[in-house]
């Protein structure tokens, strides 16, 4: 689906076009087209296949999707990859905004995700004097917008972590704590794929000898650099915590399972003795002395219920009951 097709001059909007429109301004010396669609067609890749000249690897990507994040060359024409992340109920789904950049065009590929770009075109026709560095800086201003949109969704698995960190002593919840930790781990290692390679791929953007196209905005390239780079360590951070705090409750679980064996074994050690006592006089031997004796029965439960407080208000003073 065409979103938009605008052609740009010196910075400006020039005009809305129809597609068949594009080729007549790429000739233009001083303009260049920035064209927007969603979960594109065959049949409008191929159109713009050839309107642009897109190399053929490039647009078979867009085509198939599922590619991991990368900005890849292709002679004076430059293709990036970005994953769009959405969190709706907990659960995360991916996206993906393909970009084919080249000298006097951009072309950006949105599919299965419901973000849009409408604001960065707003932001970039609101500063012509940025947007006359040409294709290259709406190249960093998509980079940079999809960037952006990292930072809520880092500080969010954030807060979840502090949360659990909070519950990790509370009794009875190591359990729950894990499922949760595991689960949190799983959307760090989400948002590590989509940031981790795109650090690596925007570092050539801007170090050594980068695209011509993007020759006029490695400034603002670093930029994008530097957030990536700062996300990348705060996962880094956050991952290591995590498998702290699982050791942690690990560790919660074991002193809670030692707890109840020793509650046990208190409990067993009194019964036994109860139990030892039980079966001594109860061997009804003819020769027993306590056997035809009066008082023989209260004595013998006395001494049993003596014995059994003596071991109870031990293991208490001990700390087992």
């Amino acid at each position: 689906m065409l979103i938009n097709c605008v052609a740009y001059e010196n910075g400006s909007r020039l005009a809305d076009l129809a597609v068949e429109e594009i080729s007549d301004y790429l000739a233009r010396p001083d303009c260049f087209v920035w064209v927007a669609l969603r979960d594109a067609t065959q049949q409008e890749l191929d159109q713009m296949k050839e309107e642009f000249a897109l190399h053929e690897l490039a647009v078979e990507d867009a085509r198939h999707g599922h590619q991991r994040p990368k900005i890849e060359e292709y002679g004076d024409s430059v293709f990036a990859v970005m994953h769009l992340l959405e969190q709706e109920k907990g659960e995360f789904s991916i996206g993906e905004v393909n970009v084919f950049v080249g000298r006097n065009y951009v072309l950006s590929v949105r599919n299965r995700s419901r973000q849009h770009f409408l604001g960065v075109r707003e932001r970039c026709e609101r500063e012509p004097q940025l947007l006359r560095q040409g294709a290259g800086f709406v190249l960093y201003a998509l980079m940079d917008a999809v960037v952006d949109r990292y930072f809520p969704i880092m500080d969010r698995l954030e807060s979840e972590l502090e949360e659990i960190e909070g519950q990790i002593f509370a009794r009875g919840a190591a359990r729950s704590n894990i499922e949760r930790l595991y689960e949190l781990k799983r959307k760090i290692t989400f948002l590590k794929h989509a940031v981790a390679p795109m650090t690596e791929a925007t570092g050539k953007l801007f170090g050594g000898r980068g695209p011509a196209v993007c020759a006029n905005s490695r400034d603002y390239f670093r930029d994008v650099y530097d957030h990536l780079s700062r996300i990348n360590a705060s996962l880094d951070t956050i991952r290591d915590t995590i498998g702290t705090a699982i050791q942690v409750n690990l560790s919660m679980v074991t002193i809670e399972e030692s707890e109840v064996n020793k509650k046990l074994a208190a409990w067993a050690g009194i019964f036994a003795v109860a139990t030892a006592f039980a079966g001594i006089w109860g061997m009804n031997f003819k020769a027993m002395p306590e056997l035809q004796w009066e008082y023989g029965y209260p004595m013998a439960l006395l001494v049993i219920s003596a014995a059994c407080v003596a071991l109870y208000l031990h293991f208490r003073r001990v700390g087992w009951l």
